[in-house]
């Protein structure tokens, strides 16, 4: 049921005390470490209160580890989203524009992570589905778009499959890595783009002796950056041809221009 329309500041106080113990007994349920929980609750409630009076929620599934910040992120990965956002507010609609964090930073938690993507982040993806469950049953948002890049969009076809298609979220997947490709879900939600059109894609296709060289190759990239006194992640040392996906490829501006506007039209 949603909170909404709500008059008066005891009534809205209260409510704001029903959704704090909604959004913790959610934590309770999904995490055995309290602080872990905790971060996940005022995480949960500040979407939810930056949710108020918009109709959409984008959520940004960085690549990589998964922690990367927007702005941490590479041109063309920042671009994406920025188009996305751009297209659904053209169409009339009010927009939040939030991230999800499937890891933490360090080494502890990037090998939490190697860990689960054996299994493609099913456990993860399950807390990541509870969270957008919350969000859009407590909130006025009516339709949420998963974007994601590489290992994000791994993490998102992941998150779909828990979903189960029961909820108005959709999908736009670019880059997926050939190595979950047999525990993909595609659906009409979904938008898969695995080709920038200009230069074939390693990480999708599967060329293994590339994708070794480059994997290889990334660590000492990061060293020789790292002595020259500049702060870059090994995600940035990762150049495999064509993994590249520019909004300003007109390509795929337009297959996600055409997804976005097939599935929600002109909403003024």
């Amino acid at each position: 049921m949603k909170t909404v329309n709500v008059v008066g500041k005891s009534e809205m106080s209260s409510i704001a005390q029903i959704l704090k113990g909604d959004a913790y007994r959610l934590a309770g349920e999904l995490f055995s470490n309290g602080e872990a929980g905790a971060q996940f609750a005022e995480r949960l409630l500040d979407v939810c209160t930056s949710a108020e009076g918009k109709d959409f929620l984008v959520v940004h599934n960085p690549g990589g580890w998964g922690h990367a910040r927007l702005e941490e992120c590479l041109e063309w990965e920042r671009s994406i989203i920025a188009g996305v956002t751009s297209v659904i507010k053209e169409m009339g609609y009010t927009v939040l524009l939030t991230q999800y964090f499937r890891s933490g930073r360090g080494w502890r938690e990037q090998m939490r992570d190697l860990k689960q993507q054996f299994s493609i982040f099913s456990s993860k993806a399950r807390v990541m589905a509870a969270w957008l469950r919350f969000v859009i049953q407590h909130t006025e948002i009516s339709k949420v778009v998963l974007v994601g890049i590489s290992q994000g969009a791994a993490f998102g076809s992941s998150v779909m499959r828990q979903l189960g298609g029961l909820y108005p979220v959709y999908s736009i997947e670019l880059g997926f890595p050939f190595q979950y490709r047999s525990w993909r879900v595609i659906t009409e939600r979904t938008l898969a783009i695995e080709s920038n059109g200009v230069r074939p894609d390693v990480l999708v296709q599967g060329d293994l002796l590339v994708g070794a060289k480059i994997l290889i190759a990334a660590p000492f990239k990061w060293l020789w950056h790292r002595l020259r006194g500049r702060r870059v992640s090994l995600a940035h040392c990762v150049n495999a041809p064509g993994h590249m996906y520019s909004w300003h490829n007109p390509t795929i501006q337009r297959r996600i221009r055409d997804f976005l506007l097939t599935n929600f039209g002109t909403e003024k």
